[in-house]
């Protein structure tokens, strides 16, 4: 005879419980456990305090920051080898200081680390097209990120005060970096609307505080330093051209 089949009864699988971490026993364990998340929060916070104190007399507008030499206007990016939104507005208001004789020279400083991508000659076009004689802008094609940037304006450039244009959520960020660099600057912060890309902006500003009191403690040297330039110099004393 055939052997008898056992019916199987298939059972859900039920997923395990989650034990939660626990709490310690003593108040002597809590107190150390409360003082050490407290202790983990000041660390977090730190990098971003530092630069708010040490920049909120250094931020002004377009029509109230004292007249420089030179402004640095920091890259955000292309698209379609354009500007973005972004760039552009900052682009706009460096146009506006110039115009307005806030300042003789724009140094545009961005990535070019790849052929196909060139933010300083793209923010170049773009203020020609805006009035800005050529002649007055200078191009820095190794400004990676904003620590290279307020290096490369100091030692390869020989910038030691400027204004600086860039976003609102990142301006204080730049002049406490350009600060560290040697750079003695008022930042003029663009404001944006308070879409998806301002809040993505704001809150990765959170995360580059800790980095940006790294490199103001530390000072690497930037991905591309090289040799020293003399193109803001050539710029300031040159005769104004038109367009």
């Amino acid at each position: 005879m055939p052997a008898r089949l056992t019916r199987f009864r298939w059972r859900p699988r039920l997923p395990r419980t989650v034990r939660l971490p626990r709490l310690p026993r003593t108040v002597r364990a809590r107190r150390r456990t409360v003082q050490a998340v407290m202790l983990g929060a000041v660390l977090a916070l730190a990098p971003a305090t530092w630069m708010h104190v040490g920049t909120e007399d250094r931020l002004r507008t377009t029509a109230d920051v004292p007249a420089q030499d030179v402004a640095v206007v920091f890259g955000a990016g292309l698209w379609k080898g354009r500007p973005t939104p972004y760039l552009a507005h900052r682009l706009d208001a460096a146009a506006e200081l110039y115009r307005t004789g806030k300042v003789k020279v724009l140094l545009v400083t961005g990535d070019n680390s790849r052929t196909e991508y060139d933010e300083p000659s793209a923010m170049r076009k773009y203020l020609a097209a805006r009035g800005v004689p050529d002649g007055r802008v200078v191009s820095d094609y190794a400004g990676f990120d904003t620590w290279d940037s307020c290096v490369r304006a100091k030692k390869i450039f020989g910038v030691d005060r400027a204004v600086l244009v860039t976003q609102d959520f990142h301006i204080k960020r730049a002049v406490a970096l350009c600060g560290a660099a040697g750079v003695e600057s008022y930042g003029v912060g663009v404001g944006e609307p308070h879409d998806a890309t301002w809040y993505y902006g704001t809150t990765r500003e959170l995360a580059a505080a800790g980095k940006a009191a790294l490199d103001a403690a530390l000072r690497p040297d930037p991905h591309f330093l090289g040799a020293r330039e003399d193109g803001v110099t050539k710029a300031l004393a040159s005769p104004v051209k038109a367009p």
